[in-house]
């Protein structure tokens, strides 16, 4: 695909004139948009399931589908034939990494100002630098996204990791073990088989990525961009909704995946408040969602320094686009 220098600049118009339709709902009428989240439906995802269950999707001219990701499906690829018009990140780190791989997509916001990745550690364990010779258990995607980053940091090795098959079992069965997990999730899951642990949060200690993103096809950016700026707009008003009462999404959410219990919603709802993961940082003075040029240069820059991505493959001014929610200012 080529790349012209205009591209951003261009997106931004376009995605400015779009907010201001969104903003006085000037979308068509019910226009059919399709989401895709990266996993099965919980309290991580709850935003976008608040917005369809209170109609804002509705409001800002809208028929959106939210449709489940999981462990085995490639929502990237499903987008790129056409099947979603935007998917949700794990992070901009992804992303980014997508886009060297030849896939055009364009980050246009990010819901979680702080990425919720942590290790989880039996409870000798205080700080990352107490891991040193222990076995710690990461997925294959760990490999080029945060392994790199504590590697360098804490001089970890490769050696003393194996797989993790998102069973917290071989954990529990051995002490000097950690854990990969999301800050929402895992966590309740080894208090609950009645294991003391300690969580360690990637992003308290510089780690730049943004989480949970709205990513999508240049192509929906261009020429779809009042829809798009509409989704955003009422995505991040669906997630400050959710954050005040999120019973309306728990029920659809419960509804995609029965396996999800109210206790374990409860429990991620109570986390994402805590640790300001929606609402704190940026987004605490600029509004929900909100992505900064600065932070973008940050994970792009890991991303090179940690020789993950090529950056004469890829250019960082083409990973992103601050339009659609730059001045869209939906405060906590």
């Amino acid at each position: 695909m080529k790349k012209t220098a205009s591209r951003l600049s261009k997106l931004g118009a376009a995605a400015l004139l779009a907010v201001g339709a969104a903003g006085t709902m000037q979308a068509h009428a019910q226009e059919k948009f399709t989401y895709m989240t990266n996993w099965y439906a919980q309290a991580e995802h709850g935003g976008f399931y608040q917005a369809v269950a209170t109609g804002l999707y509705k409001k800002y001219g809208l028929d959106v589908t939210i449709k489940m990701g999981g462990p085995q499906v490639n929502i990237v690829q499903m987008m790129a034939a056409g099947q979603a018009e935007c998917v949700m990140g794990s992070s901009d780190l992804q992303m980014i990494q997508m886009r060297e791989g030849g896939v055009p997509v364009t980050t246009v916001a990010a819901v979680f100002q702080k990425d919720p990745q942590v290790l989880i550690a039996h409870d000798d364990v205080k700080k990352f630098e107490d891991l040193k010779g222990k076995t710690i258990l990461i997925a294959s995607s760990a490999q080029r996204g945060y392994w790199p980053w504590l590697k360098a940091k804490y001089g970890f090795n490769d050696a003393q990791t194996r797989p993790y098959t998102f069973n917290i079992q071989p954990f529990v069965a051995d002490k000097n073990t950690a854990q990969q997990g999301y800050l929402t999730s895992e966590p309740f899951a080894i208090a609950k088989a009645g294991v003391k642990a300690n969580t360690l949060m990637f992003s308290d200690q510089g780690y730049p990525a943004y989480a949970t993103t709205v990513s999508c096809m240049d192509k929906t950016v261009k020429e779809r961009s009042a829809a798009v700026a509409s989704f955003v707009k009422a995505t991040m008003e669906g997630w400050k909704s959710y954050l005040a009462d999120p019973a309306p999404a728990n029920a659809l959410i419960k509804k995609d995946n029965p396996n999800m219990t109210d206790e374990q919603l409860a429990y991620s709802v109570a986390k994402l408040k805590e640790m300001g993961m929606v609402t704190g940082g940026d987004a605490a003075s600029m509004g929900i969602g909100v992505m900064t040029d600065a932070r973008a240069k940050a994970s792009y820059d890991f991303l090179v320094e940690a020789k993950l991505i090529d950056p004469a493959k890829v250019k960082l001014s083409d990973t992103y686009s601050t339009a659609f929610v730059k001045d869209l200012k939906v405060m906590p």
